[in-house]
């Protein structure tokens, strides 16, 4: 058995981050406690205001959700509320959404977020992944993370508005993952959805630091949305969810001045990597990618400080690197800097 956090680990991948318990195993002798980096959520969560007591104790009600739906559309810049679903994550959404395609044949914008090629395949299609966009033409479904995870590569709108008119053509979808869109210069295609041909995806909680809350948005046209409800059926986002999602899309002095910080925190993070002797090859102001030929040592040595990154098995020399906590700092700091004078 190869020993963990020494060359043998490397068939032993961890597929998705946030998995602090595969790292444990991986690096038995790290220190406590754990630093996770591995994911792109916001280390500065939405400051909320308190949660009623009663809301755990109560179903939903069906007017908040229809509250939060007229929030998220104007945050989203969706038609109405009328074109967005609500649910528990975008990653309970994907499935659904996949199900709803009729043919054969999807086509994948890699590399990018895994879970989109295991959801299409679960629903019958045939997974193609591709970096040429003129691909996705021949698609079913054709999917698009914009900005992508993990390479923080931006699809124009122009080029997501002539292939989901493409899409619309042949009775497709193209599938747009806006995930990462509040902290990007990429352009939302949320207020054409009514073109057809079309769904955006937003995540709520890797912007607002509350990845836990588990809440999602898809953004089509209301005969899709109203598909995808009866799916997700009633109460699929709790009462915490409402309250604190309505709270926080409205807020939209909170969102600028986050949006400058996390601008700041990641320009810091790049210096730090840059001054390890590491190569910064894109991302957001949530995570930043790394493409260097060290970056299987870097994961090592990240984990054997009880750090956390995320590494890619089948490329090797990419390392994600999400943005650490105010108190986390200087461990990444160390870190960095001892394996900098190796």
């Amino acid at each position: 058995m190869a020993n963990p956090g020494n060359e043998g680990f490397v068939g032993d991948p961890i597929q998705h981050g946030g998995n602090l318990a595969k790292a444990r195993a991986l690096f038995p002798h790290a220190p406590e406690p754990w630093i996770d980096l591995s994911t792109g959520i916001n280390p500065h969560s939405y400051p909320h205001s308190p949660i009623p007591g009663n809301m755990f104790a109560r179903l939903p009600e069906p007017a908040a959700l229809d509250d939060l739906k007229v929030i998220a559309a104007k945050a989203y810049d969706a038609p109405s509320a009328a074109h967005v679903a609500a649910g528990p994550g975008t990653q309970i959404l994907l499935p659904i959404v996949a199900s709803m395609v009729q043919g054969r044949k999807a086509v994948i914008l890699s590399p990018t977020y895994a879970e989109h090629a295991r959801a299409a395949k679960m629903a019958g299609f045939e997974v193609t992944e591709t970096d040429d966009i003129r691909q996705l033409e021949a698609a079913d479904l054709a999917v698009i993370v914009n900005p992508n995870n993990p390479t923080g590569r931006i699809v124009s709108k122009a080029d997501l508005l002539s292939l989901a008119a493409i899409m619309q053509a042949k009775g497709g979808m193209l599938v747009v993952d806006e995930a990462f869109s509040d902290v990007s210069e990429a352009k939302s295609v949320a207020d054409i959805v009514d073109n057809g041909g079309l769904l955006v995806l937003r995540s709520f909680g890797k912007f607002y630091g509350m990845a836990g809350l588990r809440l999602g948005f898809a953004i089509s046209h209301p005969d899709v949305v109203k598909r995808i409800e009866e799916r997700l059926g009633p109460w699929a986002v709790s009462g915490p969810a409402l309250h604190v999602a309505s709270e926080a899309l409205a807020d939209g002095w909170w969102q600028v001045m986050m949006r400058r910080r996390l601008e700041d925190d990641a320009a810091r993070l790049d210096n730090l990597l840059v001054g390890a002797g590491m190569t910064v090859f894109g991302g957001t102001s949530l995570f930043r990618l790394v493409r260097d030929p060290r970056a299987q040592a870097l994961h090592r040595h990240l984990g054997n400080n009880g750090i956390l990154a995320r590494r890619f098995d089948e490329r090797p020399d990419d390392l994600r690197i999400g943005l650490p906590g105010k108190d986390e700092w200087a461990r990444l700091e160390d870190a960095l800097a001892s394996f900098a004078a190796r």
